[in-house]
C-alpha cells in the first residue's frame, strides 16, 4: 500500500510524496526526472518496504514543479541549491527518528542531478548514494564541451528552454513527448508504456490546479541550467567551470547505466572513479534511459546487494 501526502517544508516548499513502510525504520528516498514523477518509482517502494527486502521506510518525493509539489514560476527558483534544499529539509523530517540520515538516496535522471549535488554538499544526510542513468556533472561537463556526440544527443535540452516548449509539448495528446520515453534502438517499442501508465503520464502533465501547466516546472530544469549544448548566441556548458571540490563524491556510490540510452552515452561513465572513491559500477546491455520501467527488478537486485554491502 502507498500512502500519498503533501509535505510542507520550513522554507515554505509543499512536496507531494508516494510512501510506504513503517517511520522510524531506515528510509530510502528516491528521486525522480523529467518528464517523469515519484510514481515511476512505486514497484521499488513496495519491493524494499517489505521485511524480507530490509523492511525500509521509502519515500519518493515529486521533486518542485512536478505533480501537486510546490511550483515557483521563476526559472531562478529551479537552480541547484534550491533543490538540493528542498531533499535536505524533506530527509531531515523523514529521518528525524531514524538516526538523522538516509540509508540511501537512489535517484535517476534529473534526480541524479540533486542526488550528485547533495552527496558533494551535504554527505552527513545519507549513509550511501545509488544513481540510475544520470551523470555526473564533472563528466557531464567534459563531454558537453568536447564530445560533438553528446552535444548532437543533448540537442533536445535547447528546445526545452524555449519559451513555447511546454505549450508544444502538450500538443494532440502529447505527442511530442511520447517519443522521449520510446526512442531506442527496439525502434520505439516499449510494452511498458501501457494505457494505465500513460494515464499516469497525462494526469501529471497536464494543467495543474493552480491553473499553469504540468510541464513548466520540468522545462525550468532546463532553463535554470547552463549545462547543455554550445549554440549560437548561447555558450552555455562551454562557458562553465565547475571546481574540482564542488565534484567530489566521498560516500559508497552504487551507479547503474543503460548502455542504450541515446540521451546519455556510455562515454558519460568513462573517468567517473577520479570523482567517486568509493564507486560500484553496473552497466547493463539492451537497456534504455527508462530502465527504471524496463527492468525495475534488475535495478531493484543491485540496490539490494548494495546495500547489504554498506550495512
Amino acid at each position: 500500500m502507498i500512502d500519498t501526502f503533501l509535505q510542507p517544508l520550513p522554507h515554505g516548499i509543499t512536496l507531494s510524496c508516494r510512501a510506504t513502510g513503517l517511520r522510524g525504520r531506515p528510509v530510502l528516498m528516491f528521486l525522480h526526472g523529467f518528464p517523469e514523477a515519484a510514481f515511476v518509482w512505486d514497484e521499488l517502494l513496495l519491493h524494499f518496504a517489505r521485511p524480507e527486502n530490509g523492511g525500509y521506510r521509502c519515500v519518493a518525493p515529486n521533486l518542485r514543479g512536478f505533480e501537486k509539489s510546490s511550483a515557483p514560476m521563476e526559472v531562478s527558483a529551479y537552480r541547484p541549491k534550491h533543490l538540493v534544499q528542498d531533499i535536505a529539509a524533506l530527509i531531515a523530517l523523514e529521518t528525524a527518528t531514524a538516526g538523522g540520515a538516509l540509508a540511501c538516496l537512489v535517484a535517476h535522471d534529473w534526480g541524479g542531478a540533486v542526488a550528485w549535488n547533495l552527496a558533494n554538499q551535504r554527505p552527513e544526510l545519507t549513509k550511501t548514494l545509488a544513481i540510475v542513468n544520470s551523470p555526473h556533472p564533472g563528466t557531464f561537463l567534459r563531454e558537453l564541451q568536447t564530445n560533438p556526440k553528446q552535444q548532437a544527443a543533448s540537442a533536445y535540452m535547447n528546445f526545452l528552454i524555449r519559451p513555447d516548449a511546454e505549450q508544444r509539448l502538450a500538443e494532440n495528446d502529447f505527442e511530442r513527448l511520447w517519443p522521449f520515453l520510446t526512442n531506442g534502438p527496439s525502434g520505439g517499442a516499449a510494452s511498458w508504456l501501457t494505457e494505465s501508465v500513460k494515464n499516469q503520464y497525462r494526469a501529471v502533465w497536464g494543467p495543474r490546479a493552480d491553473g499553469g501547466s504540468g510541464l513548466t516546472g520540468g522545462c525550468n530544469y532546463y532553463r535554470a541550467s547552463p549545462l547543455r549544448p554550445p549554440r549560437p548566441g548561447d555558450p552555455a556548458a562551454a562557458s562553465v567551470t565547475l571546481p574540482r571540490e564542488m565534484l567530489t563524491v566521498a560516500l559508497p556510490t552504487l551507479v547503474v547505466w543503460a548502455l542504450d540510452d541515446i540521451a546519455l552515452p556510455p562515454e558519460l561513465i568513462d573517468g567517473l572513479g577520479d570523482y567517486v572513491a568509493d564507486l560500484t559500477l553496473h552497466t547493463v546491455a539492451g537497456a534504455t534511459h527508462w530502465i527504471v520501467h524496463e527492468q525495475p527488478h534488475r535495478v531493484a537486485q543491485y540496490l539490494h546487494d548494495f546495500l547489504l554491502q554498506n550495512r
